[in-house]
């Protein structure tokens, strides 16, 4: 008689688990509850279409702006795309060089050479007259990022931040690239340069200790006649499309907006060890990202960048996570190699609501980009007129050409579009070489 013995899974002896069979049916599996980690609700969140597109379109333009700013440092007003073509690796492109030229003719100009007979790139004088109003726009913002990198100091732990952090977002500031001579220095009634690596506030400034939060809980008192009680301390939030609530969120986010926190502006006392304390805190820390995507050019910026202020504006917690807690408030894109956050309130689907300067000009750069092949038969008649009187352009323009922004929209019109520089023809015989 075959007889069969079946060991507890607890014995020391069991090497297999115990298989499901007749004499142990009833028997049922442990049930593991699962992970509630950042990354979890980083696949699980709700997606915005419109702002990942976005995203897309950004890491575009970037790789373009790269390839510009690579250019610019070649002698001469064109590069061979030979040469170009060993930039791929360097500007992260997955095809080659050549094809993504080919891609923007209305920012890269391919022609042949007339007596090397190898194909040489330059850059049209759109995307340039583009370059040169945005050098421009930075100028005429001076007085402006005097003021963003204030309010900056103002919230940092003793006024003080790394000149390495602010280095790495000048783009997303509007900081010109030789801020540190432009802004710091020029403007020492204001900045103190500390070690030669951080920079200091002189004298705190109270007419700009207001967050940008703090106006639009005064618009929703006023305009919408709702209590002092539910908007001192509110955040606007805009869920996205599709969003699912669970049970009793609404609940918890109500008291959440009620409940009182330091503001960004305001001297933080030693933070507390009980549940309550440590959402208060929570909650100041939101209220400083909250004001630091305010003061940004295109109200978003990549996590890993903001992360290098972490200890120089006292929030050292897991900043991703406290953004996937918040999703009314903060959005997070997970396209591309970085992950980018933006401050939901400010976008109407992909579009700023309250574009400046800076970013109509970047809006532009883009809506040249995404043109494509589009429209180029106008672009090559138009330049063959234009080439004929107009003076050769012997350099590239060098300026803010790091970051990334793109948008989503197509220029109604292109005016015009000019060469870059003379055609090869009159190069050579200019001497140019």
């Amino acid at each position: 008689m075959r007889m069969l013995v079946f060991r507890s899974h607890n014995h020391p002896s069991t090497k297999f688990p115990i298989t499901f069979g007749p004499f142990n049916f009833t028997a049922q599996r442990r049930w593991k509850k699962p992970a509630d980690t950042a990354q979890t609700r980083l696949e699980n969140r709700t997606r915005d279409l419109k702002l990942d597109k976005l995203v897309t379109y950004q890491r575009k333009l970037k790789t373009a702006l790269h390839l510009l700013e690579l250019m610019s440092k070649r002698r001469g007003p064109y590069v061979s795309v030979q040469i170009m073509s060993r930039w791929a690796s360097v500007v992260g492109l997955n095809i080659s060089v050549s094809e993504f030229l080919r891609k923007y003719p209305h920012v890269f100009e391919i022609f042949t050479h007339p007596v090397r007979r190898n194909a040489c790139c330059r850059v049209t004088s759109k995307m340039l007259d583009l370059i040169d109003e945005e050098v421009a726009a930075v100028s005429e913002c001076e007085l402006e990022s005097v003021r963003r990198v204030k309010k900056l100091l103002m919230m940092s732990k003793g006024g003080v931040i790394h000149i390495h952090a602010l280095g790495l977002v000048t783009r997303e500031l509007g900081l010109p690239e030789d801020f540190r001579d432009s802004i710091l220095r020029k403007h020492s009634a204001e900045f103190k340069v500390i070690d030669l690596e951080r920079v200091g506030l002189v004298e705190k400034d109270e007419s700009l200790a207001t967050a940008e939060v703090e106006k639009w809980r005064e618009r929703e008192y006023r305009e919408k006649w709702l209590s002092e009680f539910e908007t001192k301390y509110a955040f606007p939030v805009n869920f996205p499309t599709g969003f699912k609530m669970e049970k009793g969120f609404k609940e918890r986010l109500k008291n959440w907006q009620r409940m009182p926190y330091i503001k960004p502006y305001e001297n933080e006392t030693t933070r507390g060890r009980s549940a309550g304390a440590i959402q208060r805190f929570e909650k100041r820390v939101v209220g400083i990202l909250h004001e630091f995507l305010s003061l940004t050019v295109e109200k978003m910026i990549e996590v890993e960048r903001f992360a290098h202020f972490r200890r120089d504006l006292g929030i050292e917690v897991n900043i991703r996570e406290l953004l996937l807690k918040h999703p009314g408030i903060f959005y997070i894109s997970t396209k591309g190699q970085n992950h980018t956050v933006f401050l939901r309130e400010t976008y109407n689907k992909h579009c700023l609501v309250e574009p400046n300067p800076i970013y109509i000009v970047r809006r532009k750069m883009l809506d040249l980009l995404l043109l494509g092949s589009r429209n180029t038969r106008e672009l090559n008649s138009i330049e063959a007129t234009e080439e004929e009187r107009r003076p050769a352009r012997d350099k590239i323009v060098q300026g803010s050409m790091e970051g990334t922004t793109d948008g989503f929209w197509i220029i109604p019109y292109l005016e015009s579009f000019d060469n870059t520089s003379d055609s090869p023809e009159e190069e050579l015989q200019n001497g140019g070489k």
